[in-house]
This record gives C-alpha cells, structure tokens and sequence, in this order.
C-alpha cells in the first residue's frame, strides 16, 4: 500500500483552524483590557469618512465623497467578490492533470468593462465639476469680509470693510481668551489669504476645505490672493473649531495654529463694534521722561528668555528687547485681562535689538506676547 502527500482538504482545514485560533486570541485580548467592540468599530467605520461638516460648502463636498466611497465600495466588493469565486470555482481538485478549456476574448465581457468605467468616470466628472463650481462660487456681496494673514508662524486676521481693502480692526492673537478668528453663523463670509514670507495653508477640519496661502510680493492690493466663501450652519452658534497651517512652512510649523469662533449674529454684531471702537480710541502719548525701569528680554529659537516679568505701576518702564532669531520676526505685546492689547512694540527682524518705552500701567497682571508666534507668551505683574 502506498502512501502519497497529506490531502489538500486535510491542509485547508489546519489553515482554518489556525485562523480561527488567531481570531479567538484577538477577541480575548479586547475583552481582557475593556476594549467595547462596538465603540472600537464604531470608530473605524468614522475614520473612512470625513468629520461633520459645520458649513453649506462643505457638506456639498461631503456628499461628494460619499457618491465615490459607495462606488468605490461597490466596485471593490464587485472585484474581490469575482476573484474569490473564482479561486473557489476553478479551484484544482485531486486528479485534475490537465487544463480547462481555455477561452480568448468574450465579446460582451470586453464591451462591459469599457462601457461601465467609462460610464462611471463621465458621472464622477460631471458631479465633481458642479460641486467644484458651486464651493468655489465667489460673492460679490458678501456678508463679512476678512483677509486671514499667515507669517513665520502665526496667523493674524484683518476685518475689512465692504470695499475689501480697508481694515476695520486686526485681530493679532490666532487663539486664547479674546482671540482667534471670530465670525458669525447663518452669514455669508469671504476669507481672502496673504503670506507674508513662504507657503502656507489654511485648514480647517470641520470645514473639509484646504487652501493654499501663496507668498506674493509685487501684489500691494492683494488682488491675487486665493479667495473663497463660506456659510456656517446657524446650530453652531457658540462653537470652536481648531484651525492649523497644513503646509509644511519652517522649524516653527507645528504652532501655526488658530481658532475660529461662532457667534450668532447679534452677538458678532456687538463684538465687531466693540473692537471697532477699540480701534478708534487714541493711544495714549509717549511717556516723557527716564522710564522706572528696563525690563530685559531676549527671544532666540523661537521663545521668549523669560516668561515672568515685573513692573512698576503707574509708571512708564522700557523693554530692551533682543531678537536672536536670525532672519524671524518678533515683536512684544502687551495684553490685560480682557485680552486687549495694550501696547504693542514695533516689530524686529533678528538679529536686532529694540528698546521699547511702554506707557504707565495700572497694578494687575498682564500677559505679554509676540504676536507673530501664538507659543511666545509670558506674565506680566505690575504692582
């Protein structure tokens, strides 16, 4: 009696005794640390899509990427779906020695897989054509006008006037107590973007849109900055969305980041015009005199020496500030509690040095920064 090599069939059945072995030890190991199956395939599932939209455009694109994952779905299915039925349908079994007969060309197969894709390609053409042009519609009239500002690394927001080129007011904090960039819900916005050194970009998740913030020179009135519109829906009244720079722009990229705030209308209308009046308000006259003080700061790799400084209240005091950082921008602020500024020292081009005279203060605590980089920031106590 002869004895050949172990069946094919014997051989899958281990293969599938191991797979089930593997798949019970996976299921133990989620059980054993508290893993909630249903919350972690919950999560998988969300990460396939995109997060929710809180603007008109972007559930336009959102429903655009739905139509092509479900026919992407569908043709994966499709394929995997054939090709799994055909390894088990041509399969070889025990005494299979020769070939099947074999087929070239097949007429109406040929003509399905040319028509189909094309098909398909011509729909996703045509849906992606009117989405692009509807998201990239540009009001003449918009409701809120506002030119974001991207430098080496911090954001700064100017709020214009209808004409597009007068600034009502800059907001020079990206985020925090009294910063950000605040806009209002249910309103047309149009957001114009400017560089003033490399590439960057303008991200926002729950806006599903991503735009280039182009670096250029010879344009004083801002004509060829990218520009786009924007509604927000009016239920997010009241919420934050985190903002960043997506564009890869220097050592200092990972802290180009920004908030934008929804308000309702009334509310928005009320904070631009405290900031308007805000803006209006004559600045105090340069201090005559030798200052009670100097206060030394030094920022190098993008951070300030100190991040505590005292001051002598009712009193004008200097800041001899020296920028190490060759080739950056730096400048100090001075913010109280409220997040107003209440000076704001010229801006420096590293290596350099400049001896700021700040007016009189009254005794509180204050906040200093460089309003070129959201991380820079200290205490300021003047007592």
């Amino acid at each position: 009696m002869t004895t050949g090599p172990r069946s094919r069939p014997a051989s899958g059945m281990i293969a599938a005794g191991v797979l089930v072995v593997v798949l019970l030890v996976l299921l133990a190991a989620a059980f054993a640390t508290g893993t909630n199956l249903v919350k972690l395939s919950q999560d998988v599932a969300a990460s396939m899509f995109p997060p929710p939209s809180v603007t008109a455009e972007g559930r336009e694109i959102r429903t655009l990427y739905d139509i092509v994952f479900v026919i992407a779905v569908a043709i994966f299915v499709v394929v995997e779906g054939l090709i799994i039925w055909s390894v088990v349908r041509y399969r070889r079994k025990p005494g299979d020695d020769e070939l099947p007969p074999q087929t070239h060309g097949n007429n109406i197969a040929e003509t399905i897989w040319t028509i189909g894709p094309t098909i398909i390609v011509a729909f996703l053409f045509v849906i992606s054509w009117q989405t692009l042009n509807s998201v990239e519609a540009i009001s003449t009239t918009p409701d809120v006008k506002v030119r974001a500002v991207a430098g080496q690394f911090q954001w700064t927001f100017d709020y214009l006037d209808q004409d597009g080129k007068t600034v009502l007011f800059t907001q020079f904090t990206p985020s925090g107590q009294g910063g950000g960039l605040v806009l209002p819900v249910d309103q047309k916005v149009q957001l114009g973007l400017h560089s003033n050194d490399v590439i960057h970009a303008f991200y926002v998740p729950q806006f599903l849109f991503k735009r280039d913030v182009n670096p250029i020179a010879d344009d004083p009135d801002f004509s060829r900055d990218n520009v786009f519109d924007f509604t927000i829906d009016a239920g997010d009244a009241g919420q934050t969305f985190r903002g960043q720079c997506a564009e890869l722009c220097g050592i200092g990229h990972r802290i180009m980041t920004f908030e934008v705030h929804a308000l309702a209308k009334a509310d928005y209308d009320t904070w631009v015009q405290q900031k308007i009046e805000a803006a209006k308000q004559t600045p105090p006259p340069p201090p005559s005199g030798p200052p009670a003080a100097t206060l030394n700061v030094v920022a190098k790799s993008i951070a300030f020496g100190k991040t505590s400084l005292e001051a002598p209240a009712d009193k004008p005091f200097a800041i001899d500030f020296d920028n190490q950082d060759a080739g950056i921008q730096h400048d100090i602020a001075i913010q109280d509690g409220t997040g107003t500024l209440v000076f704001n020292g010229a801006d420096v081009t590293g290596p350099k040095k400049e001896l700021y005279t700040v007016p009189p203060l009254k005794a509180g605590t204050y906040k200093f920064i460089c309003t070129f980089h959201a991380n820079m920031s200290g205490e300021l106590k003047v007592q």
